[in-house]
């Protein structure tokens, strides 16, 4: 039971991270969306470091965060757990998210073309999965 407690632990640790990672790049994006020009891009030396901030820790913390959320469900028996089956989808929701808040972010600088306005939501939607997650994983419902 000691060991289980320690990798819950480090694993909303690490989740935590992950998505506070997430909300950051979704409100750098939404600001980059907002503009036009590359001239009018003062703030290129702010997304950078959180183009690194993300490389550095929110993917590491992402990668943590699966492992062990899945050596703990491997170690209950949680993969017959209707619960567990409902956060999952949503947990790679917000990977795929993740994923495309990280290339966006590397584009920004560069593509003064399409900008997704759907990726305006980003940090509210990073939230709310959040909040889904969270009371799944709390309450397991089924």
């Amino acid at each position: 039971m000691q060991l289980y407690l320690w990798l819950k632990a480090v694993h909303i640790a690490a989740a935590i991270t992950w998505t506070s990672g997430i909300v950051l790049a979704g409100l750098a994006v939404a600001s980059g969306t907002a503009r036009t020009d590359r001239a009018a891009a003062p703030d290129t030396p702010m997304r950078d470091a959180i183009r690194r901030w993300d490389r550095s820790v929110t993917l590491p913390a992402m990668l943590l965060t699966f492992a062990l959320g899945l050596t703990m469900a491997m170690q209950a028996g949680w993969f017959s757990a209707p619960w567990l089956m409902i956060k999952l989808p949503i947990v790679a929701a917000l990977a795929g998210l993740h994923g495309v808040l990280s290339g966006r972010l590397r584009r920004l600088d560069h593509d003064a073309g399409h900008r997704p306005a759907a990726l305006r939501h980003a940090a509210s939607a990073t939230i709310l999965c959040v909040a889904l997650i969270a009371t799944l994983a709390v309450t397991k419902p089924f």
